[in-house]
């Protein structure tokens, strides 16, 4: 197995996002705007997953609206005071990182930060075939109609799936 760590984002990388964000989702693309926004605004949720030095994953998230998904390639202008899920954007990873368990570490990460910051919940949109990873980290489906046709921007096969927190004692 390659060496892998998750860093903190920074600036810096937004090139390395947007080039790995085009080899992943040439269906779903975005501007590295968008994926700079996120950074500037809530850099706790941002992560470059690193192997052998190299650029090779990253997460975007921050809190946000439960059941009210960023539409892709917009700005979000600003994260809500009164953010009701913590919303995973993001989480993307080259091939060469995929099967080395750096996806579940920093969703663990993520779901510690989500409990740290007191929200009730993690969510995301799942695209491509990721539904069965996320299931496997607590996450579930949501069906609600009133998603269709925010749901319709992220592909034929997207899906909200949102994972419960539990409260700490």
């Amino acid at each position: 197995m390659i060496p892998a760590r998750w860093r903190p984002m920074n600036p810096a990388d937004i090139a390395a996002v947007d080039a790995i964000a085009a080899a992943i989702h040439m269906a779903l693309p975005e501007q590295a705007f968008v994926f700079a926004e996120r950074q500037r605004l809530y850099p706790d949720g941002c992560f470059i997953l690193e192997m052998d030095g190299d650029p090779a994953g990253y997460v975007i998230s921050h809190p946000w609206y439960y059941l009210r998904p960023p539409s892709l390639n917009v700005l979000v202008e600003r994260i809500p005071d009164d953010a009701s899920t913590y919303y995973i954007h993001d989480l993307a990873l080259l091939r060469r990182a995929r099967r080395t368990g750096a996806g579940s570490a920093i969703v663990r990460t993520l779901v510690a930060h989500a409990h740290a910051a007191g929200l009730p919940n993690l969510s995301l949109i799942a695209v491509y075939d990721a539904a069965a990873f996320w299931r496997g980290h607590g996450f579930q489906r949501v069906d609600d109609p009133a998603l269709t046709r925010q749901l319709a921007g992220y592909g034929a096969e997207a899906s909200m799936m949102v994972r419960p927190l539990q409260k700490q004692p």
